[in-house]
């Protein structure tokens, strides 16, 4: 067994007990997940069914040759699967005494639920004879191959499942039993010809023509070519649509691969001394150290992920009559997995008449604070170090801490309980699909997707609702595992729940209460319960672990985190989340509401009086925000940036108002009124731009109209200065935007310094406030040196320079190509989002070059990347001295700083 190109890897022992393993948890990339942790778990003794792994990269070179093995690549897999045959001294499809396969997916990155899995196979119309001979058990060999049958059709074929489930339903009905357990195995023998007639005449003839036997489509019987057909499968599923969406919404690349394990197969549903399971070392929804997850007696594992049948809780299994020993080795095993993985470990196990066997390992899934809680648990217990335990949370799972919680004060009374399958509360309107999840978050509103159980296909609709809600599965079922993963509140196994999806309705057993479409509703994933109307929500606050965490961030990062803030109540907000300042100050977002009437007032009349009023109340206006602004964050940073956007934003919209005047003309409305409009319109026309983002904005505007900077320069220093006056100690600083030239820069400082050196001699005080500006132009960015020379700090405004840099509107690509560029891989991610390697090279100029021209300068980014953790960790690469972002991102960006720092350190150190 050997090639040139090495695709396929053996684990487990061979046929005297010898381990003959040849990959490790170290090869993820090549054996994906699945295969290096089965290869793990064999190589420290674990009792492994044994089996093979066929590469990732066997996948792709698969896929990209339009769907055509490599040379030599079946071969290779015919030898290995001859030497499974030899050590476990059976054949696939023999007729005395059948091997019986599992063939499963495993990417290098764990991807739960979205890629196939094909059991039992090598079962046909012989080597069930084979089967029945060897167990002794009619009932259980037919309904293997019942299952195998129903799976590879679902899996390999594309069949619909409902075919098969609604001819077992038909069965049970016949027969006048409740469960698929009651059936019998005449029943299930009958099942399996019906299965077979269902595929005959569901696959089609043409698409393959080698299955067709005289003339008709038959189940294959040939385990060479099930195999072959169902490892293809796997290899497809890397490519599904539910699969390629999460690699999008997890940021995991599309050209890594899936493995394919080739496993001999052990059964959980040989009887009552038979069990399979999903479980976890630790509590992987709170962190708790306590084995968590379910079991099923006399069943297989898919039985425990659908949600078909509730579970029982894994801590009672040691106490099941008949799997006392296993339960008790199984909890061995928790320990030996953490300990040599060093983390929490997700595990599927199987038991066969008491024996044993595990059938893969990963690092567990966990919700944010089950992630705080395991790291620094494990940080104290000596298993990692605290540099370690940072670096075990993702950044991005903190926004988990911080969604909504039922208002502790809310008065609601609970319709109906489940298990809390995934912390955090929503609340929505009820709906009963994945596609009409879909409509209702794209039209705005919010909702909680009702299911009986979700499956992989409803992920779309899974990703746009606020929450989720199902009356059957457990704890590790497809909802509950896949929403902790997405952070989403979920409450599964409501079994109060009657849910007619057809209907779009579910009833509540024991009230005459019914759930109809579009009905508000509000789940806690926390408690896992469930209420008809909505239910206050409220913040969690930042304290216990997360504080903890952010804390040893803090002492490694060397990237200050501010926020963008506007008013007192976001700057006393981003203060509790640990901001060091403020690093954008939006003073056009002060201009609205009953200040938009002042604003329109100045911009509309041409009397220079009526302006100077307009200006003057503005001023009254904007001195009281600074005031409470600089109040909140005394004794830090505030950036103020200098209003910025095009003036024809503060007045109305031309559409509406046309609108408006051809109503009065068609009700005969007042002709002064008509006239006044007319004006207003007019006016309106004579200010609009082709492109108003690139037109009169930023420091342009303020140049043209110079008594608006000096009001707001105005406004600035006299918060200061009263503040001051009082004790306080306001650090304000005046950010000119949109600066592409150096004189702009130089006219608008002088105009600024001017103002604080007038209100300073007004008020008997000294203010010291610096000046600098927003590079958010290429030209800028370039000659950075130059303007530097009139700079205190400068502020990366990522948000237009992106926008300029690749040419696009933000407000317009993102909704009518970028998806399509995404989907196309035109670009390999929303550079929107996080930071394009183009943009942040002209950052990483900005900041060389304004070094040159002042060495003092301090720079930082205050576009929406400042929170991004991806994007954070390149600007610590740049050198900046901080990032700026939303409140609620703080904590996410101090988590990704104290990261990038760790991790350019664990660099040098391999380095040296």
């Amino acid at each position: 067994m050997t090639e040139e190109v090495k695709r396929v890897y053996a684990f487990g022992k061979d046929a005297q007990g010898n381990n003959v393993t040849e990959g490790n948890t170290n090869m993820k990339a090549i054996l994906g997940g699945k295969g290096a942790n089965l290869a793990e778990m064999a190589n420290i003794g674990l009792p492994v069914p044994p089996g093979f792994t066929i590469t990732c990269q066997t996948c792709m070179e698969y896929a990209n040759a339009g769907n055509t093995w490599p040379e030599g690549a079946l071969d290779t897999i015919r030898e290995y699967r001859e030497d499974l045959e030899t050590r476990m001294g059976k054949k696939i499809g023999d007729a005395e005494d059948p091997l019986l396969v599992s063939v499963r997916s495993g990417a290098p990155m764990s991807m739960p639920g979205m890629m196939d899995t094909v059991l039992n196979l090598g079962l046909n119309d012989q080597s069930i004879n084979g089967l029945i001979k060897q167990t002794e058990n009619p009932r259980f060999a037919w309904d293997s191959y019942r299952r195998f049958i129903q799976m590879f059709s679902g899996v390999v074929m594309g069949l619909d499942g409902d075919l098969f489930e609604n001819a077992i339903t038909a069965m049970k009905n016949l027969r006048g039993v409740a469960s698929d357990t009651d059936l019998t195995a005449e029943d299930l023998q009958g099942l399996v010809a019906e299965f077979k007639q269902i595929f005959a005449e569901n696959v089609s003839a043409e698409a393959y023509p080698s299955l067709v036997v005289d003339g008709a489509m038959q189940f294959p019987q040939d385990p060479m070519a099930q195999l072959q057909l169902a490892i293809e499968a796997v290899f497809g599923s890397w490519n599904n649509p539910r699969a390629t969406l999460y690699r999008k919404q997890n940021k995991i690349a599309d050209d890594l691969g899936t493995a394919v394990n080739v496993q001999s197969m052990v059964f959980g549903n040989k009887g009552n001394t038979s069990a399979t399971g999903v479980a976890f070392t630790r509590n992987p929804a709170n962190g708790d150290k306590e084995f968590y997850g379910d079991y099923l007696v006399n069943a297989q594992g898919e039985d425990v992920v659908a949600g078909i049948r509730n579970t029982s809780p894994i801590a009672e299994l040691k106490e099941v009559a008949g799997l006392e020993e296993a339960g008790r080795e199984l909890e061995e095993v928790f320990v030996t997995l953490e300990n040599h993985f060093r983390d929490m470990c997700d595990i599927e196990f199987t038991i066969e008449q008491g024996k044993l066997w595990m059938l893969q390992t990963r690092v567990g899934k966990r919700t944010a604070a089950a992630a705080l809680h395991i790291a620094i648990e494990m940080e104290k217990e000596g298993l990692i170090s605290k540099e370690e335990a940072v670096m075990r949370v993702d950044p991005d799972q903190l926004d988990q801490l911080l969604h909504p919680q039922f208002d502790k004060s809310a008065d609601y009374d609970v319709l109906a309980r489940g298990l809390n399958a995934s912390p955090g509360a929503a609340v929505g309107e009820a709906v009963f699909s994945a596609v009409d999840a879909v409509e209702v978050s794209e039209a705005g509103r919010k909702c909680v997707l009702v299911r009986w159980e979700t499956n992989p296909d409803d992920l779309a609709g899974m990703i746009a609702a606020e929450g989720i809600l199902t009356s059957h599965g457990g704890k590790t079922s497809h909802a509950a595992v896949i929403a902790r993963g997405m952070g989403t509140p979920c409450v599964c196994g409501v079994e109060a729940l009657r849910i007619d999806a057809e209907k779009k309705q579910a009833i509540v057993v024991g009230t005459d209460v019914v759930i109809n479409e579009g009905d508000m509703i509000s789940i806690d994933g926390t408690s896992g319960i469930v209420v008809l109307g909505a239910v206050d929500l409220v913040l969690p606050e930042l304290t216990g672990d997360l504080d903890t965490i952010l804390e040893w961030a803090d002492e490694f990062r060397t990237l200050g985190v501010r926020a963008n803030a506007d008013n007192p109540e976001d700057a006393e907000l981003s203060r509790g989340f640990g901001a060091a300042g403020i690093g954008l100050c939006r003073t056009e977002h002060m201009f609205l509401g009953d200040r938009k009437q002042i604003i329109q007032t100045f911009i509309l009349n041409e009397d220079e009086a009526v302006r100077e009023k307009a200006v003057n109340d503005l001023l009254a206006a904007q001195t009281g925000d600074f005031l409470g602004m600089f109040e909140a964050m005394d004794g830090l940073p505030v950036i103020v940036r200098l209003l910025d956007p095009p003036l024809h934003e503060f007045l109305e919209s031309p559409r509406a108002l046309d609108v408006e005047i051809a109503k009065l003309e068609a009700t005969g409305g007042d002709k002064a009124t008509i006239a006044e409009k007319r004006k207003l319109m007019e006016q309106i026309d004579s200010m609009s731009e082709a492109n108003p983002m690139l037109g009169l904005r930023g420091c342009r505007l303020g140049i043209v109209y110079p008594i608006l900077p000096v009001m707001q320069v105005r406004a600035i220093a006299t918060a200061c200065a009263e503040l001051k006056k009082r004790g306080l100690d306001p650090k304000p600083e005046i950010m000119i935007p949109l600066v592409s030239v150096l004189p702009e820069l130089e006219k608008l400082r002088r105009v600024a310094e001017e103002a604080i050196a007038e209100v300073a001699a007004e008020h008997g005080i000294e203010l010291d406030i610096p000046v600098g500006t927003m590079i958010e132009l290429p030209r800028a960015a370039v000659t950075a040196d130059e303007i530097a020379t009139q700079a205190d700090f400068f502020s990366f405004g990522t948000n237009d320079l992106t926008q300029t840099t690749f040419g696009f509107s933000r407000d317009d690509v993102e909704a009518e190509f970028v998806p399509q560029y995404l989907a196309e891989r035109l670009l390999p991610y929303n550079p929107f989002a996080t930071i394009d390697p183009g943009v942040a090279k002209l950052v990483e100029m900005g900041v060389e070059l304004g070094h040159k021209g002042n060495p003092d300068i301090v720079c930082g980014v205050c576009g929406e990347h400042g929170g991004d953790p991806d994007s954070v960790k390149m600007f610590h690469k740049i050198g900046l001295d901080y990032v700026s972002c939303s409140p609620y991102r703080v904590p996410l960006a101090r988590l990704a700083a104290g990261q990038a720092a760790l991790a350019e350190k664990m660099g040098d150190a391999r380095d040296k």
